[in-house]
């Protein structure tokens, strides 16, 4: 198939088809639940991947057919899934108090206000889930907090942390070994395996961040 749409099975139930970009996987994603929703039994996002899992009891689905979704989402260059304007947005509010917000501001030559200010006019979209259950990877970050990860991993990040790697923003929902770089805190939950929907945010989801 072309380069922006190809696929590969993945055990005797999925299917992972490999896409451009995470445009063009929530595009075909949605288009997947539309057209094949009582047929799947799993739809999971990924960075430029999408894996679709159907019983194995079942014919499988002809998945060719959603190409045409995913040339038409890659068309539409310089396009990101945050430029929805319909599209609710769920509100972060954030303790900039971060281990590392004085280094990021320093290593971007502006002051910790600007860094905030920043992060604060993005509105992101949960590209994919992944590291830790509830753990968002949120894309839209301004390419001047483009930062590589730290050197040296802390053991333990605080949960609610809210920071930057790479091209990338994350919550880390619980405590846990990180070595993304710390903005500051958030009392927001991030999983509860006791609600309906243990995840707060799931891909395609849009997010702002707000100064606490």
């Amino acid at each position: 198939m072309s380069e922006i749409f190809k696929i590969r099975a993945v055990g005797d139930q999925g299917v992972l088809l490999e896409l451009k970009d995470n445009v063009a996987v929530h595009a075909v994603a949605a288009a997947a639940r539309e057209r094949f929703g009582d047929q799947l039994t799993e739809i999971v996002p990924g960075h430029r991947t999408l894996l679709l899992v159907s019983p194995v009891e079942r014919a499988r689905p002809d998945f060719s057919v959603l190409a045409t979704v995913a040339a038409a989402a890659c068309g539409g260059a310089g396009n990101h899934p945050t430029d929805q304007p319909d599209a609710s947005v769920i509100t972060i509010p954030v303790r900039y108090d971060g281990e590392d917000l004085v280094a990021v501001a320093q290593a971007l030559e502006v002051d910790r206000e600007r860094v905030i200010e920043l992060h604060c006019q993005a509105v992101y979209t949960v590209a994919f889930m992944g590291f830790a259950p509830g753990f968002p990877y949120l894309v839209g970050l301004p390419p001047e907090l483009e930062l590589s990860r730290r050197d040296a991993p802390r053991l333990e990040v605080p949960a609610g942390s809210v920071a930057v790697a790479a091209a990338y923003c994350g919550i880390y929902p619980r405590a846990s070994p990180g070595g993304w770089n710390l903005l500051g805190r958030t009392n927001v939950t991030l999983f509860d395996p006791e609600r309906e929907r243990p995840a707060l945010l799931a891909p395609g989801d849009r997010v702002r961040f707000e100064p606490a």
